[in-house]
Parts: C-alpha cells; structure tokens; sequence
C-alpha cells in the first residue's frame, strides 16, 4: 500500500463550509469593503478582546503599517526579537530604520528582558517582541519595560491569535499587535492579516493609512495624507469568519494534539518549547529542540523519506546572509536555536501515531 503524504499543516475550513458564503459574494457583487471585510474585521476585535482592529493584506504589511504609524524614520534603533520569521526585521528595514536584534531564551524562545535592557540606545524608538510560535510568554514584562522607558511596543503576533498572557488576550496587551492569516497560522484566508490597538488616534491613522490615505467628508472621499492599498477581499474575509467563529475549538485541538507530542517525545529527549504558568498559547507550530545537535536535518531527511513533512523551528534573523554581512553581530541563543528546532505536522484530523512512529523509527 502506498502510504499518502503527511503535510505540516491542513487549514481548519473545508470548501463546504465556505462554499454558501462565497455564492453570496460573487452574487452580491461587491468583492472589496463589504459586509464580510467588516464583519471579520469585527469578528478579529471579538477574538482578541481589542478596542480597534483593522484587515491587512499580511502580518508583513501590519508591521510595516505599525512601524509608520509610530513614525519610525530613518536614523531610528527599532530592537527586534532575533528569532523569527524575517518579515519582523524586514518591516523595520522597509520604512529605513535600523533593527538592532535581541537574543531569546533557549526555553521559551521569547525575547530574553536583560537582552533587550542592554539593546536600547538612545536611538531606539520602538520594540518588536515576537510571541514565537504563538507563545506570549513575557510579553506584559517586556511591555512594562518599555513604558518605563517611554518605547512603544508592537506585538509580532503573526502566530498568536488566540493565546493569551495573565488573563489578557494577544491582541490586548501590546500597544500594537500585527497578526497573520497565512495558510500556516491558526485561521487562515490564503494570505491576510489584522493589526489591533487600543489607542484611537493610531486606529483612526491606520484606517487612513490602509486606504490610499482616504477619510469620507460629506459623502466623498477626500484623501489627507499619503496610504496605500492594504484592503482584504470579501472572499478572504468569508474564507476567515468561518474559521475564527470556531476559534476556541481549532486552539483546544492544537493544544491536545501539542500535549501528546511532547508525552511522546520528552522520553527520546526532545526539549519542547515552554510557557509561564500564567500563559497560554495556540500551538500555532509544535516545534522542538532536537536531543543532540546534527541530529535535526538528518531526523527531517528521515521523516521525508516515510512521506511526512517537517521543517525547521523558525531563523536566526541576525545570522541571514543580509543582516549577517550589514550588521555583523550574530545572537547565540537564535543561532542555536534555528539548527536545533524542529517543526512538526499539527493539524485537525492528523494521523499523529504514524508520524510519532516515524519519529521513533529514526532512534
């Protein structure tokens, strides 16, 4: 029998779900700032407990838009969390600041505060705190820090919907928070994103900003400053409410499968990812450290071979080819951390015992 391939991820919405919704989006004719663009807009303020909460075309663009909002310019320090996606340092280079990166803990893979203490200069503006993996773990520290400091502080919770710190929801806690919605996060509309806030002068910039720089003034648009186009379609929106309306179940599953990996896995000597007491995540990547160091690409070559995929945790954003040779410092704890991790399948439905099996099988 040939075996079928175990994919890292399965999005949690079938085209059936869907498929009445988006009828009715093709039928209404109206396929851009309707009434699914709004109400997933209102559903993504409902999931995050947030007072304002806009649509974006990405988790990218939000941060490059949060960034803006800020006024961060060139000449600015903006201290990044080094272990991440390299969209998180790529937004500060795109508005001309500098990212000065900020090593993470080997447990949490969270942005380590005495780190970051010794990061800011008199330059930095701002702070970009990555809750990896969608694990907030820190995040309220961190955020006291920077208000003690008067630094702003955005929240690169790309993977976060749905977690939550002492009571709070990622959304909630930063003065910014940049979400995702691409085909690997927790609820996803193909590509797509959201930023929330709970200040209204940088909502009411961002819906401008968004927007080709338009506010409505007596039934017309009249356009006050310099924007963009980073509008969700009425089809992304339908695509995303079904799943976000069922978000708490989507999480509770990934979580139950997460807990069973590391039953499973902790006796072999993998290392999983930890959390305070006081937080608690999505699962949005069930990513590990590997027992010994080699041993993560010869366990993925191994995986691939038995049709099950796997990739590593996330980079080393201070150690990619650009920021390496631009900025010279390499964090040690990220550059362990992106050739040790190793992400694993997690989705509804998996056949978790076959590729606990293939795990196992390696050893």
């Amino acid at each position: 029998m040939t075996l079928s391939r175990v994919p890292l991820i399965r999005p949690p919405v079938a085209f059936d779900d869907v498929e009445e919704s988006l009828r009715a989006v093709f039928e209404s004719g109206i396929f851009t700032r309707g009434e699914y663009v709004e109400n997933f807009r209102a559903e993504v303020a409902k999931a995050t407990t947030a007072t304002y909460a806009h649509l974006t075309t990405s988790a990218t663009t939000a941060l490059s838009a949060a960034l803006r909002v800020l006024g961060i310019r060139p000449g600015d320090e903006v201290a990044v969390a080094d272990f991440s996606f390299p969209a998180t340092s790529n937004a500060v280079e795109e508005v001309g600041a500098t990212p000065v990166f900020v090593d993470v803990s080997p447990e949490t893979f969270n942005m380590r505060i005495d780190a970051l203490e010794a990061a800011i200069s008199d330059r930095t503006r701002a702070v970009i705190f990555v809750s990896t993996f969608g694990n907030p773990t820190g995040l309220h520290a961190i955020r006291d820090l920077c208000r003690g400091k008067g630094l702003p502080i955005i929240d690169d919770a790309a993977c976060a919907i749905g977690s939550h710190e002492r009571g709070a929801r990622s959304g909630k806690i930063a003065d910014l928070s940049c979400f995702s919605f691409h085909p690997r996060k927790v609820i996803t509309t193909g590509e797509g994103g959201a930023i929330t806030t709970e200040r209204k002068e940088w909502s009411d910039r961002l819906g401008r900003m968004l927007n080709h720089g338009a506010v409505v003034e007596n039934g017309r648009w009249e356009f006050v400053e310099p924007g963009t186009n980073l509008r969700l379609t009425e089809f992304q929106a339908a695509i995303g409410i079904h799943q976000l309306r069922r978000l708490d179940a989507i999480v509770a599953e990934r979580n139950r499968i997460a807990g069973e990996y590391r039953k499973a896995l902790a006796p072999l000597g993998f290392r999983a990812q930890t959390y305070a007491s006081d937080a608690g995540g999505n699962s949005q990547s069930v990513v590990f450290r590997v027992p010994e160091p080699g041993m993560r690409d010869r366990l993925i070559a191994h995986l691939k071979g038995a049709k099950i995929e796997s990739t590593l945790g996330t980079y080393c954003l201070s150690g990619t080819a650009f920021n390496r040779k631009r900025y010279g410092k390499v964090c040690p704890n990220a550059e362990s951390l992106e050739k040790e991790t190793i992400t694993l399948p997690c989705y509804e439905g998996m056949p978790l015992d076959r590729v606990l099996s293939g795990i196992q099988s390696f050893f």
